[in-house]
């Protein structure tokens, strides 16, 4: 899941691409909403969340130019406006959700997993083999047992899974899933990729996460 976060204090905007990241969420940000409306016109995004008082471009008027082209994105508030007009008015602008600062990250992540999952874009269920992942439960099993994965090896199965039968490049892993846009050592995914297995407890017939040497793995049925 792709979100766009659109807020001009470093110290906010920081916070807030650390804990999405965390929760494996894939972030980017803008510092002023002329940027951001031009980032969120490519259509990339799952989620916005746009602060009200931005350089440039308020939050609104944002909101308001976004609308005419998507209709169904989730947009979330984050401002310091708390009056009821205020809040009637992002509202009216096409947000669907309003919540004022300071708040509480959990209530954030709460937040956005409703309006995920009221868009339809976030329970989705991918099979491998006997391997059964959901995403907004965020759970995996191995033939009814749940398998416990770190929120980073959640996210690599989750692509590998998303991808099944595509051979995933390296360079490709590490910008989505890591969310890394420059030259690095993908050599992190091979770590990843050995607790995932030892994890997934695959025996030696169940070759259903495949390395292709020197480009990337390939998650197909048997």
């Amino acid at each position: 899941m792709r979100i766009l976060v659109v807020e001009d204090e470093p110290g906010i905007s920081s916070f807030l691409k650390q804990g999405l990241e965390e929760e494996s969420y894939s972030v980017d940000i803008a510092v002023n909403g002329e940027q951001g409306l031009q980032m969120a016109l490519s259509g990339e995004y799952d989620l916005l969340l746009l602060d009200w008082m931005l350089p440039l471009k308020s939050g609104v008027e944002v909101c308001l130019e976004f609308r005419k082209q998507f209709a169904d994105t989730p947009i979330i508030f984050l401002t310091a406006k708390d009056t009821v007009d205020e809040t009637i008015m992002g509202l009216q602008s096409g947000a669907n959700d309003y919540i004022k600062k300071p708040f509480h990250f959990e209530e954030l992540l709460v937040r956005i997993r409703v309006q995920l999952r009221a868009k339809g874009s976030s329970e989705q269920k991918y099979s491998l083999g006997p391997i059964v992942l959901f995403t907004d439960r965020h759970q995996v099993f191995k033939e009814e047992e749940e398998i416990q994965l770190t929120q980073k090896e959640f996210a690599l199965l989750e692509y590998l899974m998303k991808n099944k039968n595509q051979v995933c490049r390296r360079t490709q892993i590490i910008e989505d899933v890591w969310d890394i846009h420059f030259e690095y050592n993908t050599g992190v995914i091979d770590v990843f990729m050995n607790s995932l297995r030892k994890k997934l407890r695959f025996n030696t017939n169940e070759d259903y996460i495949q390395t292709v040497r020197g480009i990337g793995y390939i998650a197909k049925d048997l």
